[in-house]
């Protein structure tokens, strides 16, 4: 049995930690605390780290990951559908549910959004309020505001 990896990346949102395992990554979660950047990093955690570099470069806009989330299978439904938002769009939760075909499921969704072990690869920060207000992000408002700014940059009229 392979044993669970740990690596840190600094991105311009705070240090992600990665974890993971011979069997995909588990997490990618920011952290707050300013930890450097790893100098070894384990073999089956180097995609990641890679593919992380390249998305905050402005280089990638979706993730090639062997991934393997630790959660209930309702989660992972959740999850899944996360990976269906383009980058530089938005869903809201209300929209998220009704994927499911239940859109009474709106709470239970934004529970198992809030759950996502696997930040910005997983997508959740494209979940929004029905009001399109920013709402409910395990890694802070400011960071989700952020991705969403990164991801659909607003473009500078000219007036002339």
């Amino acid at each position: 049995m392979q044993e669970t990896q740990i690596t840190y990346y600094k991105t311009p949102i705070g240090t992600a930690k990665i974890v993971g395992d011979i069997n995909g990554i588990q997490a990618v979660t920011i952290l707050d605390e300013d930890i450097e950047t790893s100098k070894e990093v384990p073999v089956f955690l180097q995609d990641c780290v890679t593919q992380l570099e390249e998305y905050f470069n402005g280089e990638r806009a979706s993730f090639n990951l062997t991934v393997n989330p630790k959660g209930t299978t309702f989660q992972k439904k959740v999850w899944k559908k996360l990976l269906q938002i383009p980058y530089g769009k938005t869903k809201s939760y209300l929209e998220q549910s009704k994927s499911f075909g239940d859109v009474k499921a709106v709470r239970a969704v934004a529970v198992a959004n809030g759950k996502n072990p696997l930040w910005i690869i997983i997508p959740c920060h494209r979940v929004i309020g029905s009001d399109g207000s920013l709402i409910g992000y395990a890694g802070g408002i400011w960071r989700k505001k952020w991705l969403l700014a990164f991801e659909n940059p607003v473009k500078q009229h000219t007036l002339f």
